[in-house]
């Protein structure tokens, strides 16, 4: 069965996650801090977690860093709960290895969606990635096996979102991709507005590709999406 872990310090907000998650037919268990959760993770590994970031004493983003650490958890898919609006909150937890953000407040349409979503994500990586082979352009390596990154010969650290976004434009190099059909097939749902989780992440994929020096370049087409090229 699929169990969700909700690690939330706000009760309302912790029980409306864990029913809407039983009403779906999901395993749901909520915590209020990081102990809580830890504990939980030593008698079964949950199929994703619902993590906020403000919360007290160990914070969201320091949970975050310990799980994606841990070989033991850094598969377990991660999504942010967060009352900051700021770009630099969502990129930096996404850089950190989180799978998605939900900013509150949020509707539960929504945020069963984005679960919905990364699961299924998740779920197609592992269950395909065993015969996958790598993939490359110009100076890109990627490994669909260890989900790893090589450019010019030298690793590349990239978030689990950003080397599944890299992916995809390899797959379709030379191809202008619309926001609406990368958030489609990366994402794995389609929301109207949602422009600026493409654009964000684009943004960051962009930066590593320059500090690594590739020949690669995601060029930007004007009202439509993106394009990689040499």
């Amino acid at each position: 069965m699929t169990t969700i872990y909700s690690v939330e310090d706000d009760a309302s907000i912790r029980e409306l996650i864990l029913y809407a998650a039983k009403t779906c037919g999901y395993d749901a268990k909520g915590f209020d801090n990081a102990q809580g959760m830890y504990q939980a993770l030593q008698e079964a590994i949950p199929s994703v977690i619902l993590l906020d970031i403000m919360l007290p004493g160990k914070d969201g983003i320091t949970l975050l860093k310990e799980l994606k650490a841990s070989e033991k958890y850094k598969h377990i898919p991660v999504i942010l709960l967060t009352a900051k609006s700021s770009e630099y909150d969502k990129v930096h937890g996404l850089d950190l290895g989180a799978d998605d953000y939900i900013v509150k407040p949020f509707g539960v349409m929504e945020m069963l969606s984005r679960i919905r979503a990364v699961l299924r994500r998740t779920q197609t990586d592992y269950s395909s990635a065993q015969s996958a082979l790598p993939l490359s352009f110009k100076d890109i390596v990627l490994d669909l096996n260890k989900r790893t990154a090589t450019i010019n010969d030298q690793p590349c650290s990239l978030t689990f979102k950003e080397f599944d976004l890299l992916s995809y434009f390899i797959k379709n190099q030379g191809i202008v991709l619309s926001r609406d059909k990368i958030m489609s097939v990366v994402w794995g749902y389609d929301y109207a507005g949602e422009s600026r989780t493409v654009d964000m992440h684009v943004k960051t994929l962009r930066q590593k590709l320059q500090e690594n020096q590739s020949r690669a370049a995601i060029r930007t087409v004007r009202s439509v999406g993106y394009i990689l090229e040499e």
